[in-house]
């Protein structure tokens, strides 16, 4: 792994593909969620949101944490991914379940997908309810490429 600029970050990662999100629940264990809803909002300073629903296990988890990292699937990762969109961690472990590794994050405390292409540290600044959904901007603090 390498440490890479915003700008080349963001490259590999557009036009906003499905991205898996991790965060932690109440008592550290990570959660992963597959989400389509993310955008950048802010390039100045770098800001990154994704959108969760209200009745959503990851929306409790983010509330708990307040950190996420935004992970870019590979292709091998393509399967479990999916599986992360599709089910719950309240009753699975998605990281045994899907196949996934951990890596240590460098500056939040979730753990980063071993093997993604992209992934962006983000500390949770301001939520914004939006009907069903809650919008989590994060400023990204922190990019890698690997």
């Amino acid at each position: 792994m390498k440490e890479i600029s915003w700008d080349k970050a963001v490259e590999p990662a557009s036009p906003y593909p499905y991205v898996l999100a991790v965060t932690l629940d109440k008592n550290g264990k990570p959660n992963i969620i597959g989400l389509g809803w993310w955008t950048i909002t802010s390039w100045n300073p770098r800001m990154i949101a994704i959108s969760v629903g209200h009745s959503r296990y990851s929306h409790e988890c983010l509330d708990h944490c307040g950190e996420f990292v935004l992970c870019f699937p590979s292709e091998e990762q393509a399967k479990g991914a999916w599986l992360c969109g599709k089910t719950t961690g309240r009753e699975i472990d998605k990281f045994a379940r899907g196949g996934f590794k951990r890596a240590p994050s460098t500056v939040v405390k979730p753990p980063i997908i071993d093997g993604y292409t992209v992934a962006f540290e983000c500390r949770v600044i301001k939520k914004t309810e939006t009907g069903d959904h809650t919008l989590h901007r994060g400023s990204s603090c922190h990019t890698r490429l690997a």
